[in-house]
């Protein structure tokens, strides 16, 4: 996959994870993939752009953005 191509998936992974409340089962079911050139899900725990975080009050971890991934979703860290 070409860099630019990444970078855009990328955005687009983390536009949506911010879009609304997003469960570890919904990701998993919408991102995740068997394909070696498609890991924007395990680039993005790589990265430190997402994190997962149990609340008491929620069964299912919920995923967010680290304050990472919003610089990066905003444009204010350089893309690799």
């Amino acid at each position: 996959m070409c860099k630019e191509a990444a970078n855009f998936l990328m955005l687009e992974f983390l536009s949506w994870i911010s879009s609304r409340r997003r469960t570890y089962a919904e990701a998993m079911n919408a991102w995740q993939t068997t394909c070696p050139r498609h890991t924007i899900w395990e680039d993005a725990i790589i990265g430190g752009l997402v994190q997962m975080s149990q609340a008491e009050t929620i069964d299912e971890p919920e995923v967010t953005l680290t304050p990472r991934g919003q610089a990066y979703l905003n444009g204010d860290t350089p893309r690799q």
